[in-house]
């Protein structure tokens, strides 16, 4: 069977697990709404209506945005903060690969920075930076940038210096020795490092959104569970998934674009 058709068969199967419970089990609508309720938030929460007993008002979307507004503000301040991790990340992991008394001093402050939930340090962020998008934005930062520093030093230092070694043999100048050997050699671990730290990113977005985070989908599950809005909740939930997934399918097939060699 295809594998497509084996990924829509799983996911058909989950749907159906999931009406069944809510149907027959009677279980809290605000404990598991059904899967209805859901697709009728994601329908509601990017339209306009008009609120029964209030004529001739209209209200669109939540909290004042569309639901793709929310995506939308939550997708600027990720971009942000993976490019600049990302761009941070790759400098100073090459840094850390060429020298080797740089990488024990700074290392362990990488494994430091890495190992601190997002949860542990918005406040301080907050207090530093205010409840706009700085802190939002260094946040993700934070959370970008260590992973791909790793995932960039061990992609430097599992280069074979016998490559670097026939190269220059072979009157290669030290440019062509990074484009040709060097680049290629440590790509497939940055772009990985990259997918990697994007993850984080979607991961901490709750916590970046937790304060002021309106627009912003992250704010906008946060919100919604604290009251009790859980439709609105899982349908925030499905719709960060799903921009996740799509985010880092798009990176794997750049690397299978400028990798093709990789598992080969």
């Amino acid at each position: 069977m295809p594998k497509r058709a084996i990924q829509l068969a799983s996911f058909l199967i989950l749907l159906t697990v999931w009406w069944l419970i809510t149907s027959l089990s009677g279980v809290d609508p605000v404990v598991l709404p059904s899967p209805g309720a859901v697709l009728e938030q994601l329908i509601f929460t990017n339209t306009c209506s008009m609120p029964t007993g209030v004529p001739g008002r209209t209200e669109c979307g939540v909290q004042g945005y569309y639901l793709w507004q929310h995506l939308f503000a939550t997708l600027q301040r990720i971009g942000v903060g993976v490019v600049a991790g990302s761009v941070v990340g790759i400098a100073l992991g090459w840094i850390l690969g060429r020298s080797t008394s740089a990488r024990s001093i700074i290392e362990p402050y990488l494994s430091f920075l890495r190992a601190l939930p997002p949860l542990g340090y918005i406040g301080l962020l907050i207090v530093w930076f205010g409840i706009g998008d700085q802190s939002k934005i260094v946040l993700l930062f934070l959370a970008v940038f260590p992973t791909v520093t790793v995932s960039t030093l061990s992609g430097i230092v599992a280069i074979k210096r016998d490559w670097i070694r026939a190269a220059k043999t072979l009157g290669a100048s030290e440019l062509q020795i990074l484009r040709r050997v060097i680049i290629p050699a440590a790509l497939p671990q940055i772009i990985n490092g990259i997918r990697l730290g994007t993850g984080m990113a979607w991961a901490a977005i709750v916590a970046a959104e937790m304060n002021d985070g309106i627009p912003g989908i992250g704010g906008l599950a946060y919100i919604s569970g604290t009251q009790l809005d859980t439709s609105l909740t899982i349908a925030c939930i499905i719709v960060i998934g799903l921009t996740a997934l799509t985010i880092d399918q798009l990176l794997l097939r750049f690397e299978r674009r400028f990798t093709p060699w990789v598992g080969k």
